[in-house]
């Protein structure tokens, strides 16, 4: 199965080759009832519009005749937007977290398996012989584990599986996983960066155990910005209440200000509340607070301000403030132009009218992507419909 790989390729409308992947142009209740009679699992591939590695699976895996041959025989295929449609009460039903997640579900709606993330042909079939083998199913796997299994490859494998889908799960295995080692090497490290999520618990207690080691990869003033964060995520995880959707701000700021000055609590609190709003698609919330928090883009990286752009682009409506998103793009690309940045530079004059300058800055993305490998298809179509 596929180890590290699993953890690394998630942070970084699907076309049906004759010899690749076929997929089921109709609704999940009729791919069921499909399955159901023809006595086959569901494969699903649960993406999202705009995440990388999803595309790189329909430009690079999904095509190859090994892999339409064992799916298509084996399996009733489906690609499902988790953001759109049917696709929403779906990635809440089977908790969809991260994207490419790739379920495998039996006739009867129940998931038997799952994996996720850029996969390699080799490992893109076993994960699914996996699935068709009770005896390597999650569910199995969970059951080895809980039977006392302490083999450090298959707990770091089962660990990467669920880390995103059932992340109390996969502390516990890697728990017992790290309990097991005297040294961490660099890809421990990694693993051990990327599961932590808040001060509470055995993995945090092992990033300060562990701090000497840990500098080797994340030296000084990086290990204490990954500290900060990690207790700024468990204070925002306690002041929002999800039920009410309202947040407790004299929590917030009395507990952040003990690592934080007021200026940055201020500001990281502002932060929060935008994230929040985007999720909870208050669009109008999102909006202002962002115009606020970047005022000043001095200090901002080109890849948050592309990232600021996009979604801009991609929620609001307000043309001052697609202008104003406009000026984040331009700096974005001033500071590291890429196929990125350019292409949601072309997008937004796009949005605003003018389609010049979107031409002009869609062609220079296709152009940067084609030399440095990137999937271009998206811009393309915009380049093809100004």
């Amino acid at each position: 199965m596929k180890k590290i790989a699993i953890f690394s390729s998630l942070f970084i409308g699907a076309i049906a080759f004759a010899q690749g992947i076929k997929f089921e142009d109709s609704n999940f209740t009729s791919i069921l009832a499909k399955a159901k009679k023809e006595n086959k699992l569901v494969f699903v591939d649960a993406y999202a519009s705009w995440c990388g590695p999803c595309k790189l699976m329909v430009k690079n895996i999904f095509p190859l005749q090994s892999v339409g041959d064992y799916y298509n025989s084996h399996f009733i295929n489906a690609k499902i937007d988790m953001e759109k449609g049917e696709g929403i009460d779906l990635a809440k039903k089977y908790n969809v977290k991260a994207f490419p997640t790739y379920l495998f579900i039996n006739g009867d709606g129940e998931e038997v398996h799952r994996t996720l993330g850029y996969v390699e042909e080799k490992d893109f079939i076993q994960f699914a012989k996996d699935a068709g083998d009770p005896n390597k199913r999650l569910a199995a796997l969970k059951q080895k584990f809980e039977n006392g299994e302490k083999d450090p490859e298959f707990l770091k494998n089962l660990a990467g599986l669920t880390l995103y889908n059932d992340a109390a799960f996969s502390n516990s295995v890697l728990e017992r996983y790290f309990n097991g080692k005297t040294e961490l090497d660099q890809e421990d490290i990694q693993i051990l960066l990327i599961a932590i999520q808040s001060t509470e618990g055995p993995l945090y207690k092992m990033f300060l155990d562990k701090k000497t080691d840990i500098q080797k990869l994340l030296p000084g003033d990086q290990y204490d910005k990954f500290d900060k964060n990690i207790k700024l995520n468990t204070i925002v995880k306690k002041a929002y209440n999800t039920d009410t959707k309202t947040w407790n701000d004299n929590f917030f700021m009395s507990e952040t200000q003990k690592f934080l000055t007021k200026e940055e609590a201020e500001k990281a609190l502002k932060r929060a509340k935008a994230s929040r709003a985007l999720k909870n698609k208050d669009i109008a919330t999102y909006e202002k607070l962002s115009l606020e928090l970047y005022k000043d883009t001095s200090t901002a990286s080109s890849r948050e301000l592309n990232s600021l752009a996009w979604d801009f682009f991609e929620n609001v409506n307000n043309k001052s403030s697609l202008e104003q998103a406009l000026l984040w793009a331009q700096e974005s690309v001033k500071k590291d132009e890429n196929y990125a940045n350019t292409d949601t530079l072309a997008n937004l004059y796009n949005k605003i009218g003018d389609k010049k300058n979107a031409k002009l800055w869609a062609e220079k993305s296709i152009s940067m992507a084609k030399s440095t490998g990137q999937d271009s298809s998206d811009t393309e179509k915009l380049l093809q419909s100004l």
